[in-house]
């Protein structure tokens, strides 16, 4: 059982990265549109869980895995002209399906399903690919269902956004969402979350595609000089 689960996952990352791959290949002449960056919140982990791997939906070796549906979460980082980057640290972090965070301050930790690991994180390849497999977000008091994305290089923290779940009514009332004037950028962070037609278990897949405001000047060692995307100033915020 364990094993045709790990071959069903390496299926589906390779499919993913493979039609990511054609998608921007006739991209990487043009300036693409730049991700629009959201702030971080309150409610990056204080505390990081002892298990920070991409699969969100086991601890360790538990048996149990976390309640909420199953979803695929792959996509690239690329630079402002499509250039992948490779060994960026992603980092993802979420509600699990009560609505709590993975940290101290939020206001429903006593419900927090405790098979969920609220946080993980992952190392791009050399064609800038990522893969998570974790829930789809569920709402937040006062905030549309989305999941954080942190980008960092060298130890930098370089990039900071959110993905919501396009099609969401709640979308339009959230003030973050709103804060986004420019309707094209708001598209950026919209993502679709599609039921995989042959799963049993109600899995879904969702792609998304980070792009960069500057295109890092990577070294053959794979260390990079130089920033990429803005500035993030830490702002109270809702989650």
């Amino acid at each position: 059982m364990i094993k045709r689960w790990k071959n069903r996952r390496i299926f589906l990352q390779q499919s993913a990265f493979t039609a990511a791959a054609f998608a921007t290949s006739g991209l990487l002449a043009e300036e693409l549109m730049k991700t629009s960056p959201v702030g971080e919140g309150p409610f990056y982990p204080d505390k990081l869980p002892l298990d920070t791997d991409n699969d969100l939906l086991i601890i360790n070796d538990a048996i149990t895995p976390a309640v909420g549906t199953i979803t695929h979460l792959t996509g690239k980082v690329l630079g402002a002209t499509g250039k992948p980057l490779r060994n960026a640290f992603v980092e993802i972090w979420q509600v699990d399906s009560s609505g709590a965070y993975l940290h101290s301050g939020s206001d429903n930790r006593d419900k927090a399903d405790k098979n969920f690991q609220g946080y993980g994180r992952f190392l791009t390849d050399a064609n800038g690919n990522y893969y998570f497999r974790t829930i789809k977000p569920v709402e937040y008091p006062g905030r549309t269902p989305h999941i954080h994305l942190g980008i960092s290089k060298n130890g930098k923290r370089i990039f900071t956004t959110q993905l919501l779940v396009k099609g969401n009514p709640r979308n339009e009332r959230d003030g973050l969402f709103r804060a986004i004037r420019d309707p094209k950028a708001r598209e950026t962070i919209l993502v679709d979350f599609k039921p995989l037609a042959d799963s049993k278990l109600g899995e879904h897949a969702a792609n998304f595609d980070i792009v960069l405001g500057k295109t890092v000047e990577e070294l053959d060692d794979g260390t990079a000089r130089g920033g990429v995307g803005e500035p993030i100033f830490r702002r109270r915020q809702r989650g």
